[in-house]
């Protein structure tokens, strides 16, 4: 069975409308050169193409009129146009060159228009051969056309001249020839402010000049030097926007909400990043991972019907001589001590231990050991172990709390552990840790006391990471660090580099000491006293592992406040809003603020949070939230991010178009990988580009198309 093809009713319109105008103007005949010399504009056009051989292809657009014209559209349409006839009939033309309106013209009529038979239809009588790769001009008389067209033809007869003959008609005629090429125009500086104005976006390059071209052109000035004089717009760039940069700009860090901490722990913040010179992110993030050293022993924070661990995981961005040891050194304090302390008395056990063993033998030496086992080393502060042997510690009960913190993070994330086969199951191990505290090993250790255990539960690690832009920005754009949820669950900081603005020759300065002022002293002696609490306030289960506390909402209205946080957190996950891509961080971000604000409410020696801790929670959670999102698409130095790739191949399979733009289709079948493989991926990436500034994705009838900003070929 033959289909017979669908034809748009709009494109059948346009054909039949078309035909009957091509019949109509068949019955008129050309003007004869007799005639055509009677008009001076007409009798030039005849002497460019006899006298210099020019393309002007305006004979068979020049007829006589023997009758009078029709009205070609409105109200009048049919209806006859009274004292036309006895006038040339000028064939005007629209964008594809078909005929499809006619003027009728006075002999030597310059200064007056022409009765145009349909106003309403975007057209123009062309002189030139309107061949796609010629320039073409749009003026708005006869007389400007050919002396315009006359001057650009000798220099290059690849040029096109469009007359739309009608002032008012002007706007509308440009807009439908520049749908196909780029049309140039001119004007003078006096109407340049209303030209740009109402013809922004069009896609035409406008010559502007103090006195009119065509003046110029008659007074013997050549057509070269009054374009290269001209002030030249490309009024297609005027109503784009600036596209926004694709790559997240680590150089301008977000502001942190130093306001967030309460005074209690907001004065050591400021006295610690005063006495390092460093910003108060990279001290607010060593006090945070402070606090969770300590607090994670104790407490545990509210999260819906359960608890969870205070555990943190927190990254900061510091280059090497920024001060992130001076700050860990006073962040750390009496950490450091305490450790010092534990150690030095382990040294001590150990040795008396030792001392005890040697001297038995046989029978005795086995009950001493069966009743004396070696004593465990007490430290729980590491700074380059990796996690296997933190989790044997953690298996076999010589741990229950512990901190990987580092000023190096590359030893972390350049280490053998997180750089082999076995990095994906360590950063497993690592988020069951944050999540549920479960630590796990898959068989005992192989040795002459093989430990049959393999579980560690209600256990707690938290990770202070400090490090150089060229380990994190590697890390932080990881797909297994990401997909594993590492990531998702970082408290993150990226604060500005102050060298070259830091001051050491202040007298005031050099001798005001840290271990001076009475807002750290406070600070130390809080945490000295939760580091070696009172027995009665350290209870342990049967095992000896510590019994957390729970902490609790103090009221109805801190719990509403962490409810409405999560859900402020939803709706930004939602298509457009900010989280859409960046799901599996964001719904950590509640998370992550409960256990700051438990930590805040157990530093000051409450057991119940607050509306007030929760909001500060929330604030610091929105920071490295911020942090994230400049990281989201970072890439090491030299490499585009996939927004990047594709604005770069649309840019550049678009640059030999007039305007720029290509069709969805193409782009779905030829652009560059991963986005050739997934049409969604594809789409959210147009997305991101047309957000940006960078494309408009438009409907040209039923196809889909793209234009590409003019400014990106600046």
């Amino acid at each position: 069975m033959t289909t017979t093809p669908q034809i748009d009713s709009k494109e059948k319109a346009h054909a039949d409308n078309m035909g009957n105008f091509i019949g109509y103007i068949a019955d008129i005949e050309n003007a004869t050169p007799e005639q055509r010399a009677q008009d001076d504009s007409i009798s030039q056009l005849d002497g460019l193409q006899d006298g210099l051989n020019l393309p002007t292809n305006h004979i068979d657009n020049t007829r006589y009129l023997h009758d009078d014209i029709s009205m070609r559209g409105g109200n009048s349409k049919g209806e006859k146009l009274p004292n036309t006839n006895g006038r040339y009939g000028l064939v005007m033309v629209n964008n594809k060159a078909e005929p499809v309106n006619i003027a009728a013209r006075t002999i030597n009529s310059d200064d007056k228009p022409p009765i145009i038979s349909d106003t309403t239809q975007p057209s123009a009588y062309a002189i030139g051969s309107m061949s796609r790769d010629s320039d073409w001009w749009l003026v708005t008389s006869l007389k400007d056309a050919v002396t315009l067209y006359a001057a650009l033809a000798i220099l290059d007869n690849k040029v096109t001249v469009l007359a739309c003959l009608n002032q008012s008609m002007f706007d509308m005629t440009l807009r439908h020839f520049s749908e196909v090429k780029t049309i140039h125009i001119i004007d003078t500086a006096q109407h340049k402010d209303a030209l740009t104005s109402r013809l922004a976006g069009v896609n035409a390059i406008a010559h502007i000049t103090i006195d009119t071209i065509i003046s110029r052109l008659n007074e013997g000035d050549l057509i070269g030097n009054l374009i290269a004089d001209a002030d030249t717009i490309d009024l297609s760039i005027l109503a784009w926007p600036t596209p926004e940069p694709l790559l997240s700009d680590p150089s301008k860090p977000t502001r942190y909400p130093i306001e967030a901490w309460p005074p209690i722990l907001r004065k050591p913040i400021e006295a610690i990043a005063y006495y390092t010179q460093v910003p108060l992110a990279m001290a607010g993030q060593a006090v945070l991972g402070a606090i969770a050293h300590i607090g994670q022993a104790h407490i545990d924070a509210p999260m819906g019907s359960e608890h969870k661990p205070t555990s943190l995981i927190i990254i900061t961005e510091g280059e090497s001589g920024t001060g992130k040891t001076q700050v860990m050194g006073l962040s750390h304090f009496k950490i450091d001590q305490h450790e010092k302390q534990l150690y030095s008395n382990y040294l001590s056990d150990v040795s008396s231990w030792e001392n005890n063993l040697l001297s038995l033998k046989g029978k005795d030496r086995a009950a001493f050991l069966d009743e004396n086992p070696k004593p465990p080393n007490p430290v729980t502060m590491f700074d380059d172990a990796t996690i296997e042997p933190l989790i044997d510690r953690f298996v076999d009960g010589e741990m229950y709390n512990a901190s990987l913190s580092t000023d190096e993070a590359g030893q972390f994330f350049n280490g053998h552990t997180m750089k082999s086969d076995t990095a994906g199951s360590a950063l497993g191990a690592i988020t069951k840790l944050y999540s549920s505290g479960i630590a796990g090993r898959t068989r005992s250790q192989k040795n002459a006391y093989a430990n049959p255990r393999t579980k560690a539960y209600d256990v707690r690690m938290t990770f202070l990471l400090q490090g150089q832009r060229v380990v994190l920005e590697k890390a932080l754009t990881d797909p297994l660090m990401s997909g594993q949820g590492f990531l998702a669950r970082a408290m993150i900081a990226c604060p500005e580099d102050l060298r070259g603005k830091r001051v050491w020759n202040d007298p005031k300065r050099r001798n005001d000491r840290p271990h001076d002022n009475p807002y750290l002293i406070d600070y130390w002696l809080r945490c000295q006293s939760l580091l070696d609490p009172l027995p009665a306030n350290l209870p342990n289960d049967s095992t000896g592992a510590p019994i957390r506390i729970k902490m609790q909402w103090a009221s109805n209205e801190a719990l509403q406040a962490f409810e409405d946080g999560m859900q402020a957190i939803e709706n930004r996950q939602a298509s457009g809003q900010v989280l859409e891509y960046l799901k599996a961080y964001a719904s950590r971000m509640a998370e992550n603020a409960t256990r700051i604000a438990s930590l805040m409410a157990f530093f000051d020696g409450r057991k119940t949070v607050t509306t007030d801790d929760i909001k500060r929670g929330f604030m610091l959670v929105e920071y490295s939230t911020t942090e994230r999102l400049r990281y989201l698409d970072a890439m090491p130095t030299g490499e585009q991010n996939d927004s990047e790739k594709l604005s770069s191949w649309l840019v550049d399979k678009a640059r030999n178009k007039n305007p720029h733009k290509l069709n969805r289709t193409y782009i779905a079948n030829n652009v560059p990988n991963p986005m050739r493989k997934s049409t969604k991926l594809l789409q959210i990436e147009l997305d991101k580009l047309e957000s940006a500034k960078h494309i408009r994705q438009e409907m040209e009838g039923r196809s889909r198309v793209i234009f590409i900003n003019p400014k990106l070929y600046d």
